[in-house]
């Protein structure tokens, strides 16, 4: 559900010191493994030009976008990836939903960001949501990438499978700050499942404990089912994050809550292609994202 802040500058350099320095910024393509969609943007056709606010989720910080932000860049669009609360250099991990709300709030009127995309996620469909109802004139269209869609009076807890959420519980429960550290076998078959095992064990490291209350908290959304703003749902055929089945899952079981909307589909896992082909996920998310 789950794992950068990097901002409209093209050279990281020139970013002040309160913008994270992302290390994978000179070495992310290392991870391309020399796939064919490495120079893929030389061969694509001339894109409409926008302006995407990405927005990570759990076990993440704003560095999960590193090398996508980086190709959707390459080809001409303004990219913005806000950290939130309880994540990247923020060490307080006693944070709400709300919290993590506003952090995305406050970034979007700070820049005074207008007629923008807005992604999210896994966890960050549940922020985008609320983001949603509080910016709705500012937002050109919100689009979910296998993230939580979730009903009014929902928490994402409710959407996991009973012995899933189980497990959630016994892990917030051993935990002396009231978060959740993923296990490296769960990682592993379920956040990047599709990655070599020398690659999942180096994004292994860059997890961190998720702030637990977020994720059991309850939202009213009747202000976002209210809304009209046009969506899109990226579903990733090989994400196994959340377990699919009957009543579970995120396509069609989130997706179809959205009423109208535009599927866009991949051939990927969860956390792995954003660092493998982030030139495949760039094109998914301005196929799901363009007029």
């Amino acid at each position: 559900m789950y794992p950068y802040l990097q901002f409209p500058y093209r050279d990281y350099r020139l970013m002040p010191s309160d913008f994270y320095y992302s290390p994978y910024s000179e070495g992310w393509s290392i991870w391309n493994n020399g796939a064919p969609e490495f120079d893929e943007r030389h061969s694509l056709p001339s894109q409409q030009r926008l302006t995407f606010v990405l927005v990570h989720g759990s076990w993440a910080d704003a560095h999960f976008w590193d090398g996508v932000a980086a190709e959707l860049r390459s080809r001409g669009h303004v990219v913005y990836t806000p950290a939130y609360a309880g994540h990247g250099k923020d060490p307080n991990k006693k944070v709400t939903h709300a919290m993590i709300t506003k952090s995305v709030v406050d970034f979007i009127t700070k820049w005074n960001l207008r007629n923008f995309i807005l992604v999210g996620h896994s966890f960050g469909g549940t922020v985008i949501q609320k983001v949603a109802e509080q910016v709705p004139d500012r937002i050109k269209r919100l689009v979910f990438w296998d993230a939580f869609v979730l009903k009014d009076g929902e928490s994402v807890a409710d959407e996991f499978p009973p012995q899933m959420r189980q497990g959630f519980e016994q892990l917030r429960a051993s935990s002396t700050d009231d978060t959740i550290m993923l296990p490296f076998p769960l990682f592993r078959d379920s956040f990047v499942n599709t990655a070599t095992f020398e690659e999942a064990k180096w994004m292994y490291e860059g997890v961190t404990p998720e702030p637990a209350k977020p994720l059991f908290e309850k939202l009213d959304h009747k202000a976002f089912y209210s809304l009209s703003t046009p969506k899109s749902y990226v579903y990733f055929y090989q994400d196994n994050a959340l377990p699919q089945g009957e009543g579970y899952g995120w396509h069609p079981n989130m997706s179809r809550r959205l009423g109208q909307f535009r599927l866009i589909v991949g051939d990927g896992d969860h956390f792995t292609d954003t660092r493998t082909r982030p030139a495949m996920v760039a094109q998914k998310l301005y196929e799901a994202s363009r007029d």
